[in-house]
């Protein structure tokens, strides 16, 4: 039997599937590097306590995001490759920032249209990025919401250290929390100091406020 005509056409059929995937790819991966620019400034927005702009931003990366994921409707392989999950973890990440720093409740991965992967990873990266926030709140001596920061931090990590799987299913999922952890433990270690200091500092100013309604009682 004489396969040329098949093998051909075979040829053919895998050119045509392969091009058309890689046209999908091709125009998925500008809007997620613009949904990651975008991001990106909206945490920076966040840290400035610029709220309204974050979400406007976030918005801006939500229909870009919307956009990739159109195009890759019918290209599951390609929309599950490490470039679209990159973008979805920076949405996720921007989201739950403005979240945890504004004090509203958190959206869920199913609001946020993100896979439960990119979701854990981007709670993760957005805890670290309190530390900024705890470390700016303890100058301008906030030490509430310093301790409020923190505690987000640690729930996070708690709940970080209990999703035990292998790093394929989770995307890399060990790893964030390690960062967070050691993130975790700095801001701890300040925070701890900060409320010694102030406790002494009270302490100090507190028997010079003696001496002195003594001497004037003298």
């Amino acid at each position: 039997m004489d396969h040329s005509g098949q093998i051909a056409a075979a040829g053919v059929t895998a050119q045509d599937v392969l091009e058309f995937k890689h046209r999908a790819r091709e125009s998925t991966l500008p809007a997620s590097r613009k949904v990651i620019q975008a991001c990106s400034t909206a945490i920076r927005s966040v840290h400035r306590r610029e709220f309204h702009e974050a979400r406007e931003l976030i918005a801006v990366a939500a229909a870009y995001l919307s956009e990739a994921d159109a195009a890759l409707e019918d290209v599951p392989d390609v929309r599950y490759a490490g470039f679209i999950h990159d973008a979805k973890k920076e949405f996720a990440e921007a989201n739950l920032t403005l979240a945890f720093v504004a004090d509203n409740p958190i959206p869920t991965a199913a609001e946020l249209g993100v896979e439960v992967q990119a979701y854990l990873n981007g709670m993760a990266e957005a805890a670290s990025e309190l530390r900024r926030q705890v470390l700016d709140c303890l100058r301008r001596e906030e030490s509430e919401e310093a301790e409020r920061l923190l505690t987000v931090m640690d729930a996070v990590y708690g709940l970080l250290i209990t999703i035990d799987y292998p790093d394929a299913l989770t995307g890399g999922l060990r790893r964030s929390t390690d960062a967070l952890r050691a993130v975790l433990e700095r801001t701890r270690g300040d925070v701890t100091t900060a409320s010694i200091v102030a406790r002494l500092q009270q302490a100090v100013e507190g028997r010079t406020t003696t001496k002195i309604d003594l001497t004037e009682s003298a």
